[in-house]
């Protein structure tokens, strides 16, 4: 399973907490639980656990591989899901580290899948890094 950009946001807040229980953290500089909310990290996951089960569901049990269009839509559906729960948050749930982990993310799921996100990519005059910038708000 490819480790969610989710993972590493959670352990931010969870050291931040025990830093600043311990008082080796001074309060002004704790900034890891008002970037990465509870809420925004389980909006977020929600959007993971459907597009991991979607990209499951373009290549278990078929004859055939998945199309470019069923994955373009699969990419689609993830991006705009990431840009409700952005605006959810003031478009500012995704910094540009964030941007650059989901992107990150979306390609290594992909990638566990056996999908050729290069060769995928290509074929459409783009590099792998752009697969999601014609949905992308944040």
């Amino acid at each position: 399973m490819v480790e969610r950009p989710t993972a590493w946001w959670r352990e931010n807040v969870a050291a931040e907490v025990a830093e600043l229980a311990a008082g080796t953290l001074d309060p002004n500089e704790a900034f890891a639980a008002k970037l990465f909310p509870t809420e925004m990290l389980t909006d977020t996951e929600e959007v993971f656990d459907r597009f991991e089960a979607d990209v499951v569901g373009l290549v278990d049990h078929r004859w055939e591989p998945a199309t470019d269009e069923e994955i373009f839509d699969v990419i689609e559906r993830t991006v705009k899901s990431l840009n409700v729960v952005n605006a959810r948050y003031d478009g500012a749930a995704y910094k540009t580290g964030e941007r650059e982990q989901l992107c990150a993310y979306i390609e290594r799921v992909l990638d566990s899948a056996a999908i050729d996100v290069d060769a995928f990519a290509g074929r459409h005059g783009m590099t792998r890094h752009e697969i999601t910038d014609e949905w992308r708000e944040w």
